[in-house]
């Protein structure tokens, strides 16, 4: 069935008015003409049952026929704050990944080390937005505009905080440390790891270091096992 995101929908509602440009995708490329059924998501859980009442390429009219709410919610919060890689595709590619496999907040973080220091949201928004119509899923991540390391370890966080590096230090698995159910905030840094100093920092604001394992990963990488090995051990416990 065909998937719109609608992230304006009211609940209270009977009918809904898709914009102009989920009309036109609707109605010209689609070819979805009155009585069509379709589904639409709000990006906050609901995902909804629909049939189009007046099929404009303009301003499509929907008839809301069902509602679902916290469809497929997940039992925990995932929150990733990786550093911005220089090549911006492989952002995309983790952030379009990561959002199939279950993820609900994504910040960047510009440490002594990144070799990107701008992001463009709305291309990365799209990207995400794309990969959740994708994967069938009602929850859209929120991603954040880009601060300093310290500023985001200065944010409060309420859950368990690590930060996986790379250095011979004392760290433990992350395997070890998940808890069904958690709250989660994971640091990543960029391809030159962060250095001691900002390691050092953030232990001291409450963060604990993790290994992902024996290999190096590049930045998009890393971020993308932490995302599988949260998803992955809170659905077996």
């Amino acid at each position: 069935m065909h998937l719109f995101y609608t992230p304006d929908i009211d609940p209270s509602n009977q009918q809904y008015f898709l914009n102009e440009e989920e009309s036109k995708h609707c109605v010209r490329v689609l070819r979805l003409g009155k009585g069509a059924e379709l589904q639409l998501i709000d990006g906050k859980g609901g995902l909804y049952t629909a049939t189009i009442l007046d099929p404009h390429p303009k301003r499509t009219t929907l008839q809301i026929i069902s509602i679902t709410n916290n469809f497929n919610k997940r039992n925990h919060y995932l929150h990733i704050a990786i550093a911005p890689t220089k090549n911006i595709e492989r952002v995309e590619w983790f952030l379009e990944k990561a959002t199939e496999i279950g993820i609900d907040e994504i910040s960047f973080i510009i440490c002594k080390r990144s070799e990107r220091k701008d992001i463009k949201l709305e291309r990365l928004n799209k990207v995400v937005t794309s990969a959740v119509k994708q994967s069938l899923k009602a929850y859209h991540p929120l991603l954040n505009e880009p601060v300093s390391l310290g500023a985001l370890l200065a944010q409060p966080f309420e859950g368990r905080k690590f930060i996986a590096h790379c250095e011979k230090t004392g760290k433990t698995s992350i395997k070890a440390e998940l808890q069904t159910g958690g709250r989660y905030l994971i640091l990543i840094g960029p391809e030159g790891d962060f250095t001691t100093a900002e390691i050092d920092e953030a232990l001291q604001n409450g963060f604990k270091a993790i290994t992902l394992g024996e290999s190096r990963l590049r930045t998009e990488t890393a971020a993308l096992e932490t995302c599988f090995e949260v998803n992955f051990l809170n659905r077996v416990n």
